[in-house]
This record gives C-alpha cells, structure tokens and sequence, in this order.
C-alpha cells in the first residue's frame, strides 16, 4: 500500500490494475440493477443498517450502483470509509467513527448521516482485483455479530 501524492489515502500496490479490471466491466454510471439492489436489501436486513452500498471505488471518487439510504450517486474517494476496505482482502469494521482517528473528522461523521459504524467486505473480480465494496453503515456504534458476517 503507499499514499496519494495529494492526499493521505490509501492506495491498493496495484492500482493501475485495480483500476483497469474496474473499467473493463464498464459499469460505473450505469442504471440499477435488480441484482445488485437484491444484494443491499439482503445486506440492510441481515446487518440491521439504515444505510447500504455497493460502491465502485474509481480513481477519484466511489460511485454507488446500489444503495440504501444515501440520496447521492457517488462521493469524492479521499473522505470515503471503502477506500480502506479495498486495500485489504477481509471484512473491515469500524466500531464507532467518533473513535477512530482516521474518521473523526470525517465529514459524513460530523455531519449528516452521521456515521457511527462501518463495516464493509472488498468486492473482488475473478483476478483477485478489489474494485469495490459491499458496505453497511449505521449512526449507533454496534458490531457485527458471527452470524451477520
């Protein structure tokens, strides 16, 4: 992993690959899909959470093809939670943001939705390429229990 020249976030060692395997699929800003809005309903239900994502993580921003309880097609990558999910190849949960250094501060946290937890599994291509991720978020700080992950 390093850090972007203009910002401290995360970036994956393969990113230009990460960001290939992303285009190849053509799907960023493309219309919903059953499928994908399947996936978030199963995911709001099982883990209790108001808010639910699929998010395709580009080179400056997450665009969201699914999602549950954000108004938004999309927000900048650099105050983005996914951003550090999809450097991982595991499950990444933030218990509370108001406790964690990294989001404090972060914008979706001071301000609405007001986020507590996170927690969020990469999305892998078949060439083991994290392109995004399957989230949920909630404004009370909780855990996932066994079962929910």
């Amino acid at each position: 992993m390093e850090t972007s020249k203009n910002h401290s976030i995360p970036i994956p060692f393969n990113e230009k690959e990460r960001l290939d395997a992303l285009h190849s699929y053509q799907i960023i800003n493309t219309t919903p899909e059953e499928k994908f809005d399947s996936l978030t309903q199963i995911a709001a239900y099982i883990c209790d959470s108001p808010i639910v994502l699929i998010s395709l993580i580009d080179t400056n921003r997450l665009w969201f093809k699914s999602k549950i309880g954000m108004n938004v097609s999309g927000i900048p990558r650099d105050i983005s939670f996914c951003q550090y999910t999809i450097i991982q190849d595991e499950i990444f949960e933030i218990e509370n943001a108001l406790n964690d250094e990294k989001f404090q501060n972060n914008p979706f946290v001071l301000g609405p939705p007001y986020i507590r937890f996170y927690a969020g599994t990469p999305l892998k291509t078949p060439e083991g390429f994290n392109v995004g991720t399957l989230c949920v978020f909630d404004t009370e700080p909780k855990r996932l229990d066994s079962r929910q992950k």
